[in-house]
């Protein structure tokens, strides 16, 4: 393995230092080849590495932004830092991390719910993992939970190099290529033939630094035969700048493996949440995706699945509350490639206060996948006059022997239920978040106890007004 470099013997002039107690240092602002060839070196990357980060910058200067969906002129990712941390190194032990860290942690019950539910812990801080521990029982199951970095040096680098960016390639769209050249931290999971790993994995994410991004990277792998629940939470505090997060999941499901993706999004409300989500399942396997969406000034947010194996299924469950000043553009995509898959899609969207929310599905019925069924379901609740929701479905149909179908409602809280709920002694506001939690009912029931609670935490704080 190479030395890593000392951020003394670098270009001091790529970094603006802050020499405050966090000893918090940065990249500057931009995108330009010196810096990606920084963030190589600080990540220790091994060759192949930095050669794919500069040719996905390459990819990146050639790629035209987005022109559909919600604005992104408020973001300049000129102004955007890509590479942020603490003078820390990730520990195995919560006890060693700094205190200002793991107080910001430790707030958000985080690695508290390790204690009682989790197999495994992974905590990110701005660009780097500062946390990351796995219970010894699973461990000892063969189970691989680690940062991506270290992984891609020991007796996994090539099950890396053969995975890492092939859903997901740079030529996707431009953030993809973004991502591609600058993306830092992030966890390698792989589950054996045949393991079930019957609690969660967690990673979370936590964005501290104004006006800075976030490009973690999540690789999954889940062998024939085995299965496995892994948990992501994404919170940010707010700024009066933008930060942009745009990582980056590939989900590897192998022949008759189950994977279920739970995520709780609470990024603040000056956050561009630009994230992509891929997974691929093989004969017989399953993929079930769990999504709550509670932040964010922007999104653009469709985890995709691609059923290549026979009988293979897919499911996802999301739900997404766009409040003041947020334009929330999400759903989900499925490509059925092999005979008898299926696939559910059921998703829910609240509007509030002005807030815009946008489903877009995407179902495509390739040739030579006979036999194969596909239903779109969603629901929209607005709370005013003032807010918007619209679905947008979109099928490419090309095989003849298959069940395709889609529904959409969009409705208002009723009055009548309104005064029922405040009869039997409840405040006009208890009354509101209790419709809404029935309404989220098919995602909170969907997660762990501790996060079906948190989810109906965000839903109430999010009704009073109170998430920035």
């Amino acid at each position: 393995m190479k030395e890593k470099s000392n951020v003394n013997d670098v270009d001091r002039s790529l970094y603006d230092f802050r020499n405050d107690e966090k000893e918090t240092y940065r990249l500057n602002s931009g995108l330009t080849k010196d810096i990606v060839e920084q963030i190589s070196t600080e990540k220790n990357d091994p060759d192949w590495m930095k050669e794919f980060r500069l040719k996905s910058l390459d990819v990146y200067n050639r790629t035209e932004m987005p022109n559909w969906g919600p604005s992104i002129e408020g973001l300049d990712v000129d102004n955007i830092v890509t590479y942020v941390r603490s003078n820390t190194k990730m520990k195995g032990d919560w006890s060693e991390v700094p205190d200002d860290i793991k107080d910001t942690f430790d707030r958000l019950g985080i690695p508290d719910a390790e204690k009682k539910s989790l197999a495994g812990v992974g905590a990110q801080y701005d660009s780097e993992l500062v946390y990351h521990n796995i219970r010894e029982e699973v461990a000892a199951l063969g189970v691989i939970y680690t940062d991506l970095e270290s992984a891609m040096w020991g007796e996994y680098g090539e099950m890396i190099r053969e995975h890492f960016m092939k859903l997901v390639p740079p030529t996707d769209h431009k953030f993809a290529a973004l991502h591609g050249a600058v993306w830092s931290g992030g966890s390698f999971v792989y589950v054996p033939k045949g393991v079930s790993v019957d609690i969660p994995l967690q990673s979370y994410f936590r964005l501290n630094a104004k006006g800075a991004g976030q490009f973690e990277h999540t690789l999954i792998i889940v062998d024939e035969g085995a299965s496995l629940h892994f948990i992501e939470g994404c919170s940010a505090p707010k700024y009066n700048v933008a930060n942009l997060h745009a990582g980056c999941v590939e989900l590897f499901v192998g022949k008759n493996a189950k994977l279920r993706y739970s995520t709780i999004e609470n990024w603040s409300k000056n956050m561009y949440n630009l994230n992509t989500k891929r997974a691929i399942v093989s004969e017989n396997a399953k993929m079930e995706w769990v999504s709550g969406s509670f932040g964010s000034h922007t999104s653009f947010l469709y985890p995709m699945t691609i059923l290549s194996g026979e009988n293979s299924k897919m499911e996802f469950t999301g739900i997404t509350f766009a409040g003041k000043g947020q334009d929330l553009d999400t759903g989900a995509k499925v490509s059925h490639q092999a005979k008898n898959t299926s696939s559910f899609i059921n998703t829910r969207s609240i509007s509030k206060d002005g807030g815009l929310n946008t489903f877009r599905s995407s179902v495509s019925m390739t040739k030579g996948s006979e036999g194969s069924t596909a239903s779109v379901s969603c629901q929209s609740l607005m709370l005013d006059s003032i807010s918007r929701s619209d679905t947008i479905p979109a099928m490419d149909i090309r095989c003849n022997d298959v069940t395709v179908g889609h529904e959409a409602s969009i409705g208002r809280i009723s009055d009548d239920a309104i005064f029922y709920l405040m009869s039997r002694g409840l405040s006009e506001e208890d009354a509101r978040a209790m419709i809404v939690n029935g309404f989220c009912d098919n995602v909170s029931k969907e997660l762990p106890l501790e996060y079906a609670v948190e989810m109906n935490n965000l839903i109430r704080l999010e009704m009073k007004g109170a998430i920035g």
